[in-house]
């Protein structure tokens, strides 16, 4: 009798995993409380895959013992919770690709960094010439590259909300580049759930496996029991003595005899956040196997990620900078850090839970103007409204520009850094951040 799976959710992830399910045997049903994206309606009408959208009917999926659910459907949804309260089993297309693949995989999560560390190792990789996929969060659906062909390598980034849906799934070459509260309004703003959930990365690790992560985060470093992982472990630090660290202005990295000296004035991206990345890429890098050459010319020769600190230009002296990546305080804090000039800054959004106190320190100092952007900027004015010389509300990327471009003078910079997601006025981070690039882009 043929197998019946059902897939919440019709975007990549959701898509990708009808495809291979279909072409594992599966008779495969796909259900989207939203429309349907025309590209992905297509392929599912091309492939003869059953699908409805605007809806979930409970009626289809009857007899399923098992769901594919995407990543932006909260555990928390009536559909799920029904579901599950049936004895559904729900699992990410990450957990259903897992099945179907024997390459070595390499995950990446955290609250900051996970981006950026992957796509720097990935471009490491194919610098070696490797047969290495870029994955899960980004890049393509693992699943819908497995319809074609099992990779060497697939370089994933995580999100928690994927690590939710994993049971089985095996992590080769584990990274997480560290843990700040973030997306707490899905884990019962309790912060030992998204602990959990992050810590999922490595549930099934085997001894020749290895887990990557940061010496300098608290909060990693408290849940790391003994034993919890048989795989390698190797960690990286700033100034603690581990298998990556910086010493004498040099990125070494090293692991069982094979060692990476690098200059850090030769890595091609700058800041503090961005030497934690480089050493978790190249630690990521040698233990996949990469030569140590390939491992120095991708670490000199990486371009960055768009709307993570990316200069967007300047004008009549004022230097325009998009983070619009920065969802979470940790990331902004970052930003922050790296800025050499004062600063007109822009934030605010969707405010999950923040905990903006941290940022005080970098506030006083640094910034001499908040732009408050949003629908409810009141967390944001209860924090710093006593802190900045100067703050103003806005409701529209076009109106916040403005108002920051007649803030800013000739040798301060304009910091789009919102410390919150972006859901309120926008579809998501990148939207953001297009708009943002798209108004600056108007400015005289």
């Amino acid at each position: 009798m043929q197998k019946k799976i059902v897939i919440l959710g019709a975007g990549e992830s959701g898509t990708g995993a009808a495809l291979l399910a279909k072409s594992k045997g599966f008779k495969v049903f796909v259900s989207d409380m939203g429309q349907i994206a025309p590209g992905f309606r297509r392929e599912l009408e091309d492939n003869n895959i059953l699908f409805e959208e605007g809806q979930h009917s409970f009626e289809k999926f009857a007899e399923v013992k098992e769901v594919i659910k995407s990543p932006g459907i909260p555990d928390s949804a009536p559909i799920v919770v029904k579901l599950k309260s049936n004895g559904v089993s729900i699992i990410s297309d990450i957990e259903f690709a897992g099945r179907y693949s024997k390459a070595h995989i390499i995950g990446i999560t955290g609250s900051n960094g996970k981006t950026t560390t992957t796509l720097w190792l990935h471009h490491i990789m194919k610098m070696a010439g490797l047969d290495a996929v870029l994955s899960g969060n980004i890049g393509v659906s693992p699943c819908r590259t497995l319809v074609e062909r099992d990779p060497d390598y697939f370089v994933m980034e995580l999100s928690s909300f994927q690590l939710d849906g994993i049971f089985s799934f095996r992590v080769n070459t584990a990274v997480i580049t560290n843990i700040t509260p973030d997306h707490l309004d899905r884990y019962e703003y309790r912060m030992d759930n998204y602990v959990a959930s992050k810590f999922r990365i490595i549930q099934n690790q085997l001894s020749d496996d290895c887990f990557i992560w940061c010496l300098n985060d608290d909060v990693i470093n408290r849940n790391l029991r003994n034993g919890i992982t048989p795989a390698h472990l190797m960690p990286f630090s700033l100034d603690k003595e581990c298998a990556a660290r910086v010493e004498d202005m040099e990125l070494r990295t090293e692991i069982n005899e094979r060692k990476l000296i690098l200059p850090i004035n030769e890595i091609s991206l700058t800041g503090k956040h961005n030497l934690y990345n480089a050493m978790a890429a190249s630690l990521a890098a040698m233990h996949a196997g990469v030569e140590i050459e390939a491992i120095k010319e991708g670490l000199r020769t990486f371009g960055g990620v768009e709307h993570r600190l990316e200069k967007v230009g300047e004008k009549n002296g004022v230097l325009f900078i998009n983070d619009s990546k920065a969802t979470n305080v940790n990331s902004t804090w970052y930003a922050l850090d790296s800025m050499k000039s004062p600063v007109v800054w822009i934030a605010g959004g969707t405010d999950k839970g923040n905990d903006y106190s941290e940022l005080n320190g970098l506030v006083k100092e640094k910034v001499k103007a908040l732009v408050c952007m949003g629908l409810e900027n009141t967390p944001l004015k209860n924090a710093f409204g006593t802190i900045v010389p100067k703050l103003v509300e806005t409701k529209s990327m076009e109106e916040a520009v403005k108002i920051a471009k007649e803030l800013a003078v000739e040798g301060d910079v304009v910091l789009l850094s919102p410390a919150c997601a972006s859901f309120d006025l926008f579809k998501n981070y990148e939207h953001r951040g297009n708009l943002f690039k798209e108004m600056v882009g108007k400015t005289q």
